[in-house]
């Protein structure tokens, strides 16, 4: 089994077990009695968790060695499981949250994701890489489903009457823990960056693009949390009355179109490289989230929401490639901790400025969303069109 298989199967299973976790945490922290602003504080502290853990990850990581990174991470989640599983008071699961081994999100979800995004470059070549990120975003969005579907069965099956899944389900964590790390030193040597030891885990001639980057991505991830799922749901029922089972109708085939772009943004890719199919799948999609504002009924918006779906996802495993295409081998590590970092550290904003944007008008986060994000993507291409990428420089066009 190639190292990229079996990373695809380490974040398949970390996938899974994001998925799990989503339906687990919206119920039993309040289950277990915790008052809103200590349910905030436990978020908020996963959210911080990930960002400062992806920064250790960046600086730190290739000079561990990347496997066993990869490993201990894995190690932090069981953890992570068992306290989540047993324990009651506020400031111990807010430590436990610290750790940046807990995500609600199964694609580009932390620490993990930038050691994965650095070992799949390293054994990829510029004709299979964005092939393979890709795929890899695909196994996320699957298994992702897949534990969020688990979790569900689990709480008809083992769930308290008239509350949510019991907080011991967290204990599936455990053996999802034992197997990722087990996947994670079974790697091969060709996982762990090249270059002398001194230099790893910093950034070099990369750091100006680096920096520019992550500027972007952050703007890009601002905008993106100003119209989450949790807001187009409500933006849906509020404006159409849209049932719960037709959201969730709805969100199931989003997920589905997603995952769809996400495979064909390689022969995309393939055919006009990288930052055109970056740029240009995603900026009519964003005229498309624009136009979900002033959808004149519940079809209309459906049918905007899927035609966004269908095309708002080819960029990730194209950004992704295109970042570890860019900087050097040795420096990817930390290309990707730093990029992905600027996007964790801003989307949380997201929400509570979209909350206020729709005091004014139900529609406007949406009309702002897709405004920042069309400025994102015409700053990209302003900045980044005479770049050539090394591998791409003597491919025709």
């Amino acid at each position: 089994m190639s190292d990229t298989t079996k990373i695809y199967v380490a974040q398949g299973l970390r996938a899974t077990a994001y998925g799990f976790a989503t339906v687990l945490l919206s119920t039993s922290l309040a289950d277990r009695g915790l008052s809103r602003w200590q349910i905030g504080l436990v978020l908020g502290a996963m959210l911080a968790g990930i960002a400062i853990m992806s920064l250790v990850v960046g600086r730190f990581a290739d000079r561990v060695g990347r496997r066993r990174s990869y490993a201990v991470l894995f190690v932090l989640l069981g953890a992570t499981g068992v306290v989540f599983a047993f324990a009651t008071a506020v400031w111990l699961l807010a430590l436990a949250a610290l750790t940046g081994s807990l995500s609600a999100e199964v694609i580009e979800s932390g620490p993990f994701t930038s050691l994965e995004q650095a070992m799949l470059a390293a054994e990829a070549s510029s004709t299979t890489r964005t092939r393979n990120f890709g795929r890899y975003n695909a196994v996320a969005a699957a298994c992702g489903s897949i534990g969020a579907l688990a979790a569900g069965g689990a709480h008809w099956l083992f769930g308290p009457a008239g509350r949510g899944p019991s907080a011991l389900l967290f204990l599936v964590f455990v053996p999802i823990a034992v197997a990722g790390a087990l996947v994670a030193v079974s790697l091969s040597e060709r996982a762990e960056p090249r270059g002398p030891a001194h230099v790893r885990g910093r950034l070099g001639q990369s750091k100006p693009v680096v920096r520019r980057l992550a500027g972007l991505f952050a703007l890009d991830s601002f905008a993106g949390g100003l119209t989450v799922s949790v807001f187009v749901g409500y933006w849906l029922h509020t404006r159409f009355h849209a049932s719960t089972g037709t959201i969730g109708a709805l969100f199931f085939f989003l997920g589905a179109f997603q995952t769809l772009s996400f495979l064909s943004a390689t022969a995309l890719a393939k055919r006009f490289g990288l930052l055109r199919t970056m740029v240009f799948s995603h900026l009519p999609s964003n005229l498309l989230v624009i136009a979900v504002a002033f959808s004149p009924n519940l079809a209309v918006a459906i049918a905007l929401l899927i035609a966004r779906a269908s095309l708002s996802q080819m960029d990730v495993p194209t950004r992704q490639a295109y970042v570890m295409t860019l900087v050097d081998p040795e420096e990817r590590t930390p290309a990707a901790a730093y990029t992905n970092t600027a996007r964790y550290v801003t989307r949380p904003f997201g929400p509570p400025v979209a909350s206020a944007l729709s005091q004014g008008a139900l529609g406007l986060p949406f009309v702002v969303a897709g405004s920042l994000k069309v400025l994102y993507d015409l700053s990209l291409w302003a900045w980044f069109r005479r770049v050539p990428l090394p591998e791409e420089r003597d491919e025709p066009r």
